[in-house]
Formats: C-alpha cells, structure tokens, sequence
C-alpha cells in the first residue's frame, strides 16, 4: 500500500514523541523500584484508568473484535466474553478495593499477604511467578502477531510482517525500559487521546458513507441485531461462503448454547480477579482502594465507546465496499486483515496517518503495559526475596531494565513462530487463565484453602488446560460431536474437565495439609476484609476486637455485578447502534445505559465513601 508523505510524517512524528517522553520522565522512575513499577502511588485514578483503557485498546484485538464483527454482526459483542470482558465489574465492584488493601507490588507478593513465609506459601509464590511470566509472554507473542500483520499492510517499506513487528517493539522498547512505569502511563494516555479521536472521525466517515439500506444488502438477515436464539443462524452462503466457514470453524453455530457457556465460564474467572499483568499493576498503582474501584469503572467508560466506533466503522466500510474483493479471496481469506483493507481502501490522507499513528499507539500502549508488568515478578519476587534483599534501589532498577529486555527477547522469539491472533487467543483464555482459576477463587472465599491447595491447584488446572484440546482434538467422538453441532471445543469440553481437575487438585492439596497461621489468616481478613467463608477466622478476629465489623456486602456486590453487565453491554452495543443508523434501537440503549448508570451510582458509587473509611481503620491498625 502506498501512503502519502504527510501520512508518513504524521507517523514518524508520532514514533519520535514516544521515546522523547520515555527519557523525559525517565529520571522521575528511577529512584526506587515503587517509582518504576506502580509510579509510586501517586498518579490519579483517572489517569489509571485512562493507561489501562489504552493498553486494552491494542491493534491485535482490534484486528480480532472487527473479523468477528464482520462475521457475526453486532451478536460479536458477546464472543469478547470468552476473556471475559464482564471481569472489569467484577474488579469495580469490589475486588479491585480487596486486592488494593493488601498494599504489595505484584501478584506474588501478595501470596505472602495470604498464606504466609511457609513452605506451600514458597511453593504458591513460585507457580505465581512462573504463571505471570508465561502469561506475560503469551500477550506479548499476542501483540507481536498483530501489529506485523497490520504494519505490513500499511507501511511502505516492503519488509516482512514480523521485521515490521521487531523495529516497532524496538522503539517502544525504549522508552518502557528507560521511563518505567511512569512513562507508560503518560505515555498512554496521549496515545488514547490520539486513537480516540481517529476512532470516532473512523465511525462518522461510515455514517456518511453507508445508508442503512446499503448495508443491509450486504450482510445476512439478523446481522443488525444483538440479540440471538439457540443458533446463530446467519447465512452468509450466497454472499460470502468464507463467511459460513469461518463459523463452522470458530465453532459458535450454537451461539446460544455458546454464550450461556462463556457465562458459566466467565463468572468464577472473574471471581478470581485479574491475573498478573498490567491490569493487576494498575491496580495495585492506584492511591487507595476507593480510587483503584473507580479506575476501573472509570475504564469501561472511556474504553467502550471509542474502541466500539473504529470497529463497527471499519467493519460496515469493509462490508459496504470490499465484500466482491473479499469474495475473490475464496477460501484463502484472511478475516484477520479486513481491519487494514478497509482503512487503505477508505480512510483520506492526513487522517489515515493519524489513525495509522493511533492504532500504533494502541499496540505501543498494550505491548508497553505488557513489558513494564514482567520485571517485578523476577526483581522484587525472586531477586530481592532470595538473592539479595539487601541490594541499592539502584540496584533493583538496573536489574529491572535488564528484566524488561529479556522479555523482550523472548516475547520476539516466540511471537516470531506464532500463526495467527486468534490461535494465540485461544491458548491464553482456554490455557492460561482456565488453570488460573479455581485456585485464585478459592483463595478470597474459603480460609481453609492453604499454600499447598494453591500450588496443587495451578499446577492440576494449567497442566490440563494446555494439553486436553490437543488430546481431544484426536478423538473421534469429539470430532464428530465438533462437526455436527459447531461446537467450540475449549469453551464447551475442555473447560469443565480443566475445572474438575483444578478443583480436585485444590481441594486434596489443602485437606491433606495444615490450616495456615492463625496469625497470617487473621492479618488478612482483617487487612482486605473479604466476605465468603471466613467464620472461623472472624470468630477469632472478633475474640480480639469485638468492634469489628465483617463484610456484610455480598448480596449489594452481587447485584452490582448483574447491573453493572448490562451496563457494560449497554455501552458497547450503542456505538455499534448509532454507526450503522439504527437511531431508535440506539435511543433504547441510551436509556439502558443512564438507567443502569443511576442505579450504580446509588448502590455502589454513594457506598465506596463507606468503604473508604473501613480502609482507614484498617490502615490505622495496621500502623
């Protein structure tokens, strides 16, 4: 593709600028390893939520949301569930404020909050070391994928997909190894401002371009439509064949069947709070618990309706004008490149730049965010622990520019061999976070659960989760069930079994061993003040201080979460219906999304005053 040279300049100017800031606030992160890795405490929650927002909004995921879009239509708004997204309210309605009072760095160190300095406590840290440093990798081989495949497309020096993707993290690498923390968050949110307002003027030229009638000549009946029945029933046989293939492929014929399934999946996922990467580090930046619950509330307003706009934009541009192009493909279309067709194709010079140098900032900002939360977990969890605790702060942070290289290194090696967005997708949600799960519910709801239990319960739930869909993929009552009824295997057969295991690895780990410290269970109920099954615990918390008030909110939180959810859809799906001019259906939305909007701020907003001061007594124990 060929870009004009105001386009290139815009580029180029936007590249430089990063690393300019990188080094300019690099003096500020290197004091200590607090300043360089959670930019010591002190940043807004706003400003939070904004970062984190703007390394969610990545290019690979976008490239993956509008592919799916085009296939599924506006019913794609569930398919992000398979992360799954609604884990955001699970976060703003209370375990954000959980995992913030526990005042640590990194997921690792947390497990000392929690289980104490014993040996399964030592057991537990290690598999939480080795999780986050292979769930770091796996995004980064995410990122990396995506913007080679974007930058090929766009860029004019006729390199390959993956050089493109090394001189890129290269630059970016700069400037995160340098500014730490810090420079990723200022940084990120001019990136997000940059990419938000391409992303609306993208979903305005749309709406110009495209008349409803002209869209719905396009795409199968139901397209328009975020509703769906037991099976997805779009017919894309006549009008794309591809279309139908990819569907049998994914897996999602029944669509009903296989959102109910995300939703069962999706729950105790959430439950068990974010995994270690930069959504956990954002959090545990925020100044105080009531701010970290507002940052991430405060990210699903600022992500949602931008990221929504560029992808229904780009997608009903695709559909509109390049379908015969797409339809010449046969069966060596490629879904995952509609995203850069559609903006070569109709997106004019000087804004194609600027959108260009946005969406280059959204893979800056995911990827940055995605390197600055790897050093910590092998300075602050293995190097300062059990190798030298007594180390300069100099020390640390030079050691942690080391770090942040070597990820890089091994994040280009593995993103190198890597065939496609989406297959690195489903290792990560099928994988990585369906073995994540039943030991980090368990470990906020039950104080039986110990070290051992945790350790035992990774390791039965991620050893499985990687295996079985290789395992099931070869047996013939699988295929066949597969082929039949377009079922997904990860979501449908591999996660219940994974479940099972991992639970059955929890539940023996913790039961053939002793109960933790009464010492160390009694700091952490009293410090993050969970509710779930603490009795015995609180009896003895009590017998201590008799004025201490438990956690009566679960009933409150749990309605927050159902309300929160649709709020949630709500946001996303009104973008999507205001592009494609459904004005009605948009104003239906609107009015789902202030509705659910007044009832939050009644029942969570007004409570977190409440919460707040629970914290301050907490903290003042503490001190």
């Amino acid at each position: 593709m060929h870009l004009h040279a105001l386009d290139i300049v815009i580029i180029v100017a936007y590249l430089l600028s990063t690393v300019f800031i990188g080094y300019w606030v690099s003096h500020r992160a290197s004091q200590n390893m607090q300043a360089y890795f959670l930019g010591g405490n002190k940043m807004p929650w706003y400003v939070l939520g904004i970062s984190n927002a703007s390394g969610m909004f990545d290019i690979s995921g976008t490239m993956l949301l509008v592919s799916w879009m085009f296939v599924y239509g506006l019913k794609s708004v569930w398919i992000p569930w398979l992360w799954p997204t609604f884990n955001q309210i699970f976060l703003m309605v209370y375990l954000s404020a959980w995992l913030r009072r526990s005042n640590v760095m990194t997921g690792a160190e947390w497990i000392k909050t929690r289980f104490g300095t014993g040996r399964g406590a030592q057991m537990s840290h290690l598999i939480v070391v080795i999780y986050a440093f292979v769930s770091i990798i796996g995004f980064f081989s995410y990122a990396f994928k995506g913007i080679g495949k974007f930058a090929e497309t766009f860029l004019p020096w006729h390199l390959s997909a993956n050089q493109y993707a090394l001189i890129l993290i290269a630059i970016t690498a700069i400037y995160v190894i340098k500014g730490g923390m810090i420079s990723v968050v200022i940084t990120e949110v001019v990136q997000f401002f940059i990419l938000s307002i391409a992303s609306f003027a993208v979903g305005i030229i749309a709406m110009s371009k495209v008349a409803p009638e002209m869209l719905r000549r396009c795409v199968p009946v139901g397209w328009d439509n975020v509703f769906f029945g037991w099976q997805l029933n779009l017919d894309w046989v006549n009008l794309l064949p591809a279309a139908k293939e990819k569907i049998a492929q994914d897996g999602y014929g029944l669509f009903g069947f296989f959102v109910v399934m995300l939703l069962f999946k999706g729950i105790p996922i959430s439950a068990a709070g974010p995994a270690p990467n930069y959504d956990m580090q954002r959090i545990l930046s925020a100044k105080n618990p009531r701010e970290a619950s507002m940052m991430s509330a405060w990210v699903n307003i600022v992500l949602t309706p931008p990221r929504y706009f560029l992808v229904i934009g780009l997608t009903v541009l695709a559909a509109a004008f390049y379908s015969p192009n797409l339809r010449a493909m046969g069966t060596n279309l490629d879904f995952e490149k509609v995203l850069p067709y559609a903006l070569g194709q109709f997106v004019p010079v000087g804004l194609l730049g600027f959108l260009i140098a946005g969406l280059l900032a959204a893979f800056m900002s995911n990827f940055a965010a995605t390197v600055n939360a790897a050093p910590p977990y092998f300075v602050n969890d293995i190097y300062k622990r059990f190798i030298n605790p007594n180390a300069s702060q100099k020390t640390y942070v030079r050691l942690s520019y080391l770090a942040s290289f070597a990820v890089v290194v091994v994040g280009v090696l593995i993103g190198w061999n890597v065939d496609s967005v989406n297959s690195v997708v489903i290792w990560i949600v099928s994988g990585l976070w369906g073995g994540y799960m039943a030991a980090n519910v368990m470990k906020w709801y039950w104080w039986r659960f110990n070290g051992w239990g945790y350790f035992w319960g990774m390791v039965t739930g991620i050893a499985p989760a990687v295996l079985l869909p290789k395992i099931m993929a070869q047996i013939p009552f699988v295929q066949r069930l597969v082929a039949n009824n377009s079922i997904s295997t990860e979501v449908v057969i591999v996660f219940p079994l994974v479940l099972v295991i991992s639970v059955t690895g929890c539940l023996v780990g913790t039961l053939l061993t002793k109960a933790e410290d009464d010492a160390v269970l009694m700091d952490f109920y009293r410090r993050v003040r969970p509710w779930g099954f603490w009795g015995p615990v609180l009896k003895k918390v009590l017998a201590e201080d008799p004025g201490f008030q438990r956690n009566k909110d679960f009933a409150r939180d749990m309605f927050n979460i159902a309300v929160g959810i649709v709020w949630q859809v709500a946001l996303v799906a009104l973008p999507l219906y205001i592009v494609i001019q459904e004005f009605a259906r948009a104003a239906m939305t609107l009015a789902v999304v202030l509705g659910t909007s007044a009832i939050l701020k009644f029942t969570w907003y007004d409570h977190l005053a409440v919460r707040e001061v629970e914290t301050d007594k907490v903290a003042a124990l503490d001190v």
